[in-house]
């Protein structure tokens, strides 16, 4: 007598045995399962075996493909996303109603054949034969679950999809083979566990958790029978028997596997009946995917960490591998982001850009000394409708952001004026900033070689916000009142390549993610896109006394087995030293307290900042920080055709915006919220002597003193030769719209 394994069946040797033993019906069985044509079956009997010794002897089963949970740092849920939802569950957490029912219409005699149910493959071939075609399949529920996991391993690859679902006697046979190796190694129930995870029920729904969930809103522990019943019927044809979209057809077949369980003996047949006549009743969850899905606008924060994930070296060598790790799911990544400082960045935003607003805001907050985003947030929501985008207005290029970013204005001056203290300039400088003025004749580059002006046909020129704003000039008032012909004549003064290597430090770069080029206009005024993000980390190093510290975005990450994976670390470095630094935060702290930034000056603590406004007033600025918090507020129109002049925002019209006005209050009450509960560190302070105030000059924040726009009347364009134009179509953002020659980015942003 055949020996017989636990479970049922022969053993696996036994099973190859017979199965080879008897090749010439295996081959016949095969062929007519598979193939119509009788005359056929010869030729598949031949190459049958032969090809079934080929097989490598082990089946690969890939990690199921789950959902992944992103948490904010306190463990809260921001967002769950998935290629495949699917919730693993063990057996003992699944119906016994539902294991029975998939057993009962799927494979009922699962528990006494081995992996080949050779009784149910001659009463295939008789079938198929009289039908003249293959009208029964002969496939055991172990066979069933070989096949899904070669789908499962195909993942969203058509061709490959295709190949592990094509009808050949090749495929079969491999599925055969490995049928045979799972029953020898698993055995029934966790055959039965395996295939009742992975197997496809409609509706985006993979394996039988998410199934419960997507139909019943409830556990697949506590589906009852009639309810088993339906979702073991929708296996055999997701589509056709959809109980959302067709009831009465899914109700057919639901009796159906009732009727089949009491025939086994399951249930009994007054139980069936019962169950029969009862109506399909659904409590549908509709699924819930992505980052449109995150709570308190962090749905840009969302994709942000996946697009890290994607990007970062760390997760796999290659984009293929980062991108199937993260398809496959089941991780559980914990963040940097601060609910509360999430909840404020929101909050604040929107009690002042309206998301039908004409124009829009990003913010991103960051911890400095640690690199950590706390907070990330714009006024045009994540999503696919009128007003929303899925354009990261707060990042670069390259992680999901606009195209070039933004021009910042003035508040690049901050970094000039960094780059100038640490060469030996005392904060006590002064140069005579005229109301207007021609650009220096010359200005050192880094290569030797100078900027020359030689603007046709004219010299370039450039002028102050007021004609009240007449020097001399200290840089203490200067920075107050943002003086441009003061940080012009500085940056002649010092030259572009130590401004050019502070911004090195600071990872200071263009929104596109290239170098700020060698002209005056990029390394004074600010007159290239940058990002959000980009200008809180920058920032953040004053905050930190001169150490800058690469954002992250991400605390911890732990697979579906529970074991961790390693994930990036903030780098820092000294960009400055800390009397530098500190030098910087005591002229930013007069900006905020007297000057342009009067309405974001914080009551409670000590803080500083600077605004900005660009040309034509398409962008305004406020960039800012406390000792433990920086962050910058970006308004403007992500297209770059709005002058927001005489315009509402918010609900409330603005003759003209500055930086200071709108900028200055989000960042206010972004910050108020995002640091309430939690003290901050006093500044560092320098002494640095007023120089007293030039006659007839209006004090430093007095009313319509807003300087922080760079205004200029001439363009810069670098010599001959410096390919420091923007690019052609179609990377020029907005094809048809001429950029004047080396002004970088200076209209930028992504084009509609």
């Amino acid at each position: 007598m055949a020996k017989k394994r636990s479970g049922g069946g022969l053993t696996g040797t036994q099973q190859a045995a017979k199965f080879l033993g008897v090749s010439v019906l295996a081959g016949a069985v095969l062929a007519g399962i598979a193939l119509p044509a009788a005359g056929a079956l010869g030729l598949a009997a031949k190459g049958t075996v032969e090809g079934f010794d080929e097989i490598p002897a082990n089946l690969k089963t890939p990690p199921l493909s789950q959902r992944t949970t992103i948490l904010d740092s306190k463990g809260g849920t921001i967002a769950q996303v998935y290629s495949r939802d699917r919730t693993v569950v063990a057996l003992a957490d699944i119906s016994p109603y539902m294991q029975k029912a998939i057993v009962a219409i799927e494979d009922s005699r699962f528990y006494e054949h081995g992996a080949i149910d050779l009784k149910g493959v001659l009463r295939a071939m008789n079938k198929n034969a009289t039908s003249g075609g293959v009208a029964q399949g002969a496939s055991t529920l172990t066979q069933q679950y070989v096949k899904n996991v070669f789908v499962e391993e195909a993942g969203d690859d058509p061709d490959k999809v295709a190949e592990a679902t094509q009808q050949t006697i090749g495929r079969k046979v491999k599925e055969l083979k490995y049928a045979i190796q799972v029953e020898e190694e698993l055995g029934k129930k966790k055959i039965l566990e395996n295939y009742l995870n992975i197997t496809f029920f409609g509706q985006q729904a993979y394996g039988i958790e998410a199934a419960a969930k997507r139909y019943f809103s409830k556990s697949a522990k506590d589906l009852t029978l009639d309810e088993s019943a339906m979702l073991a019927g929708i296996v055999q044809s997701p589509s056709r028997y959809d109980p959302v979209n067709d009831a009465q057809e899914a109700k057919k077949r639901r009796n159906t596997v009732l009727q089949r369980m009491a025939d086994m003996k399951d249930i009994s047949q007054a139980e069936a009946d019962k169950a029969m006549a009862a109506p399909i009743k659904l409590s549908v969850s509709k699924p819930k995917n992505g980052c449109i899905t995150a709570v308190d606008g962090a749905g840009f924060f969302c994709d942000y960490v996946r697009e890290v994930f994607l990007s970062d070296p760390v997760f796999g060598k290659t984009k293929e591998d980062r991108a199937k790790l993260w398809n496959q799911g089941g991780l559980t990544v914990q963040t940097t982001l601060d609910p509360q400082a999430q909840k404020s960045t929101q909050d604040s935003i929107k009690n002042h850009v309206y998301q039908k607003d004409t124009v829009a805001t990003a913010v991103s907050l960051v911890q400095p000394g640690s690199g950590k985003i706390l907070a990330m947030g714009q006024s045009k929501p994540y999503g696919f409708g009128d007003n929303e985008t899925q354009i990261n207005f707060s990042v670069n290029r390259q992680m999901g952001g606009s195209n070039f970013g933004f021009p910042v204005g003035s508040t690049f001056k901050p970094f000039l004026a960094a780059a100038a203290i640490e060469g030996g300039k005392p904060p006590t400088q002064q140069y005579p900033s005229p109301y207007e003025m021609d650009y220096p004749a010359t200005v050192q580059t880094c290569n030797g070689k100078p900027w020359v002006n030689d603007g046709k046909p004219e010299p370039y020129h450039l002028e102050n916000e007021n004609r009240s704003e007449v020097g001399p000039f200290a840089l203490k008032d200067a920075m107050a009142k943002s003086v441009n012909t003061y940080f012009v004549q500085m940056l002649g003064d010092i030259g572009m390549c130590p401004v050019s290597q502070m911004t090195d430090k600071l990872h200071v770069l263009q929104g596109n993610g290239a170098k700020l080029p060698m002209v005056p206009s990029a390394l004074t005024l600010g007159s290239t896109g940058m990002s959000p993000l980009t200008m809180a980390s920058a920032y953040a190093a004053f905050a930190n006394r001169g150490t800058y510290c690469t954002p992250i975005a991400i605390e911890s990450i732990k697979k579906a087995d529970g074991k961790s994976l390693p994930v990036p670390k903030s780098s820092c470095s000294q960009a400055m030293s800390q009397n530098t630094a500190d030098s910087i935060n005591t002229l930013l702290r007069g900006v905020v307290d007297s000057g342009t930034g009067q309405e974001a000056g914080l009551k409670d603590r000590d803080n500083a900042g600077k605004t900005g406004t660009t040309d034509a007033r398409k962008n305004a600025w406020f960039v800012g920080y406390t000792s433990n918090l920086s962050a910058a507020v970006w308004v403007g129109s992500p297209s770059q055709r709005v002058e927001m002049n005489n315009i509402t925002i918010g609900g409330q019209t603005y003759e003209q915006v500055y930086g200071g006005q709108v900028p200055g209050p989000i960042w206010r009450d972004a910050m108020n919220g995002a640091l309430q509960g939690q003290p901050s560190a006093p500044f560092v302070s320098v002494n640095i002597p007023d120089t007293g105030q030039k006659p007839g000059v209006p004090a430093t924040g007095a009313q319509g003193n807003n300087g922080d726009k760079s205004k200029n009347k001439g363009r810069h364009k670098p010599k001959p030769g410096g390919d420091n134009k923007p690019p052609p179509n179609p990377d020029q953002p907005f094809p048809g719209i001429s950029i004047p020659p080396g002004v970088i980015g200076g209209d930028t942003g992504e084009w509609p």
